[in-house]
Formats: C-alpha cells, structure tokens, sequence
C-alpha cells in the first residue's frame, strides 16, 4: 500500500489513498513496529485540488479534523499536482470543508494558510477527582478543545504539570468523547506559547486546531491581538481572526518526509 508522510511543527501525518481504516491506522502509527505518526489522513480524491479525508488518530479513535493534518494532505497534493503558490487546494473533512490556499510552495517544504472556520468560544470550569476546579476556555473548532491559561513557564497550574493535568481533563467525564487540552501562556498582546495534550495521541509538538483554540481564547478573553503568532515546542504559526463571528485563519508550515510503499502482512 502506497503512502506519504509528512510534518507540520512536528506534528507528523500519513497520507494514505483510500477509506478509513482505524485499525490500520493504529498498526501505521506505532512508533516502534510501524511507520510513526500521530495519525492518519485517509484521502480519497474528489478533483486535481481537492478530495475528502478522514483522520484516525494513533489510537485509532476518529477525529473531526485536524488543522496540522490537513495542511500535511494540501501540500501532498499540491506537490503532487505542481501546484503554484496562490493554488487552494479543497478539502472535505467531519468538521465540514476547509480551503487551503498555497502561499509559498518548494520541493518538500510549503506554507500554507487554511481557512479555520468560525470559532464557538466560551468560558467552562471542570471540577477534578480531588475536587480542584479548574476553569478554562471551551474552544470548538470543529473539534473539542479546553485551554487553560497559566502564568508559569514550565505551563504548570494548580501545582500539577501541564502532562498529568492534560491527560485528567482530557478524560474527565464531563466530555464524553473526550477533549483536546491546551495551556497558554501570554508572552504579549500579539504572541503566545503554548503545550499541548491532544486527544487520541497524548503530548504533541504542535496542533493547528489547538493552535486556533489558544487565538481564540487569547483574543476572546485575555487581550489578544491579531494576527497573532502562537509558538509551540514544534514551531510556530501564525492565527488570523477579527473575532466572534468571523472565520479564523490558520497559517504556517508543511514538509514532506517520505513517499512509499508499507508491507501489510
């Protein structure tokens, strides 16, 4: 079976032509007996710039989209149809359409911005299993997101780290099917960092959705302003958003790895 891998900030995705197979995901993924990613963009074609793609995570759970995953999908097409820089590339994805328009296209490397959609953005608390309430910020995407703004520079809070609390809200009940964790830290008006525990995969160099998530509340509810650049342990992206109401613009890097073939037994 043929497949591409590509990375953006780190955050690294399979490419494979065809429906989604879960369970073929969670073989892929695997770091030590697979290929390795943090998921799997299934794509099946629709045009010479545009298809539709489901995303398995490495635990082999379903994701609505990914904003890194799918700009990984959009510049394998653009490098496989030759696309030039101002080409969109369409794509179909659970959480609904996303144009992704080429702004600088190399041999392996690209950057590209992706329409985001409109952020649904509200202030939530969650109360841990002892006791401690934790209030953050329900960001959706398209996808599930919980941010958690702190002051520290090691993105602890409530005297635990940013991992062990991630991975308690990630699955805490109050979210059924479970939710992407993000802690941001305000380095100034327009620029933040952040960490992210992301669900179906754990601790993540880097997230577009999360990304997006971490503008949206910074901009929404702590003095934010846009364009802002979000730095994560990956690199760096840059979110677009005039506010409540108004589409979101994601824009950062791709690259691909590694193009081939995988053995299934």
């Amino acid at each position: 079976m043929r497949f591409a891998k590509a990375h953006a900030c780190g955050n690294d995705f399979l490419v494979v032509e065809g429906p989604c197979d879960p369970n073929l995901a969670k073989k892929l993924c695997a770091r030590n007996t697979g290929i390795g990613a943090d998921g799997v963009e299934f794509l099946e074609m629709t045009g010479a710039l545009s298809g539709r793609i489901r995303l398995a995570n490495a635990d082999g759970s379903i994701a609505e989209i990914s904003g890194n995953g799918t700009r990984c999908v959009a510049a394998w097409i653009a490098h496989e149809q030759k696309a030039a820089a101002g080409d969109i590339v369409t794509l179909d994805t659970d959480a609904g359409p996303r144009a992704a328009r080429i702004v600088e296209a190399g041999a392996t490397l690209f950057r590209i911005a992706t329409g985001m959609d409109i952020p649904a953005v509200s202030q939530t608390q969650v109360t841990l299993a002892d006791k401690t309430v934790v209030y953050g910020i329900q960001v959706s995407m398209g996808n599930p997101h919980f941010v958690i703004v702190v002051n520290d520079e090691n993105f602890r809070a409530h005297s635990r780290g940013w991992h062990e609390l991630g991975r308690e809200i990630c699955f805490h009940k109050q979210f059924p099917q479970q939710t992407n964790v993000e802690f941001v830290r305000l380095i100034r008006a327009d620029e933040i960092e952040i960490r992210i525990f992301e669900r179906g995969v754990g601790p993540t160099t880097s997230s577009g959705t999360g990304t997006c998530a971490c503008a949206a509340a910074t901009i929404a509810h702590c003095g934010g302003k846009s364009p802002l650049t979000v730095h994560a342990p990956g690199g760096s992206q840059s979110v677009e958003w005039a506010g409540i109401g108004a589409e979101m613009t994601l824009t950062g890097p791709a690259e691909l790895i590694a193009a081939g073939e995988v053995l299934l037994g």
